[in-house]
């Protein structure tokens, strides 16, 4: 009986005394992994890894701690002008966090290159390349947790609100102090101010409505081609695929665009402009018949040819729109024939 009840305390002793012991091991794995992290973020703010890394401190438990990872392509031989910028304003978000007051171990900021951890892109199904995503302390990555880089673009500031909606961790994004706009402001307002003190005996240029209609139409240009919404969101130039090396300057969806794209809209818009100016001046210039002939032709030419390339980015921007233009050569043909 003596013995049966020894048996049967032993027993009790080794059941509690083993979840005890791993409970011990986890939290003495746990505390080594925070306090190499921490070790990490103090030299660098944005933690290079490789594949090993990344199993160890981001995949395999215990994790107390979120990690916001941009996935890039950095080498030269990628090609990856746009994984330049956004790194950039990854590392001075990073930048912010780690040398912000608020500065816990709570997040940690990491990036991991194609061509040091490859198997990392094959592990996740990766094949595009710059890519943040958000592995936070508990459970596995949510599609929310992956940045929609393409629609919100990649400023620090836009990647901040994405981090605070994650983690509730708010990042103040301090920028280092660039002095490159107010001088070349400086410098524009003293190039415009000397030419004026030069011409001050003759100023009649300041009344010339041409230089004044040019100006107005640059400016209208710039805005109608999303030059301010760049300046907001901070979208990339265009969009490489590390795995095809094809380049994207159009992006495919509505509620986005690139900054290739708004360059390519910028210009067809004036192509356009152009064309409508050499047909006012057409129709009411005293030229002779036969030049005002030729810039009716350049005109129909340069409305209808970049105007039915403006229809074909907007339909491949909005799938399903139903309109084209007619074709402009047909279209030339059939127009130039009443002249």
């Amino acid at each position: 009986m003596l013995g049966k009840v020894l048996t049967s305390l032993l027993l009790l002793a080794v059941f509690f005394y083993e979840p005890a012991e791993a409970q011990k091991k986890k939290e003495t794995l746990l505390s080594e992994k925070v306090t190499q992290m921490m070790e990490w973020a103090s030299k660098r703010s944005v933690i290079k890894m490789n594949g090993d890394k990344f199993r160890r401190f981001v995949k395999a438990p215990p994790r107390n701690y979120s990690v916001v990872i941009m996935f890039t392509a950095l080498q030269p031989q990628r090609q990856c002008g746009v994984c330049r910028q956004a790194d950039e304003e990854f590392q001075v978000l990073a930048n912010s966090w780690r040398f912000s007051s608020a500065f816990t171990n709570k997040v940690f900021f990491a990036s991991v290159d194609f061509d040091e951890g490859s198997d990392v892109f094959q592990m996740l199904n990766m094949n595009s390349a710059p890519t943040f995503l958000h592995f936070p302390s508990k459970g596995k990555p949510r599609r929310s947790d992956t940045y929609e880089l393409q629609v919100r673009g990649f400023a620090a500031e836009q990647l901040a609100r994405w981090v605070a909606d994650r983690t509730d961790v708010q990042i103040r994004v301090i920028r280092p102090p660039n002095y490159a706009g107010p001088l070349l402001l400086g410098f524009l307002l003293a190039v415009i101010g000397g030419l004026a003190y030069l011409r001050r005996h003759n100023l009649e240029f300041l009344f010339n409505t041409n230089v004044w209609a040019f100006s107005a139409l640059c400016f209208v240009l710039i805005m109608t081609s999303g030059q301010m919404w760049n300046h907001i969101r901070g979208p990339p130039y265009a969009h490489k695929n590390p795995s095809t090396g094809q380049v994207s300057y159009i992006h495919g969806s509505s509620q986005a665009q690139f900054v290739a794209e708004t360059h390519i809209v910028l210009l067809f818009n004036a192509a356009v402009t152009m064309g409508i100016v050499l047909l006012c001046e057409a129709a009411t210039s005293d030229m002779d018949i036969g030049k005002r002939k030729i810039m009716c032709v350049a005109g129909i030419g340069l409305v209808m040819l970049f105007f039915s390339w403006l229809l074909s980015i907007f339909r491949a921007k909005y799938h399903g729109y139903p309109y084209r233009c007619e074709h402009p050569v047909s279209f030339l043909y059939t127009n130039t024939s009443l002249l």
